[in-house]
């Protein structure tokens, strides 16, 4: 199974969080993980805020409801 900073690291190469990649995540992140996964895991969040990664999740959300607006 991949780490965490590994999935953390293609994101950020990529600039792109599959939802598949998050739903990984989210599977590893309810298990035992080390002090480097969690420092990695917290720079993938820093990295969306700052619109370095989208998330493809909140793609399809938005998308979806501007879809409902037009």
């Amino acid at each position: 199974m991949n780490l965490i900073r590994e999935i953390v690291q293609q994101a950020i190469a990529s600039g792109y969080l599959t939802a598949e990649a998050e739903e990984q995540l989210r599977q590893l992140l309810r298990t035992k993980y080390d002090f480097e996964d969690f420092q990695a895991f917290i720079l993938l969040q820093r990295e969306a805020m700052e619109g370095r990664v989208k998330q493809e999740s909140r793609e399809s959300m938005h998308s979806g409801n501007l879809a409902a607006v037009a």
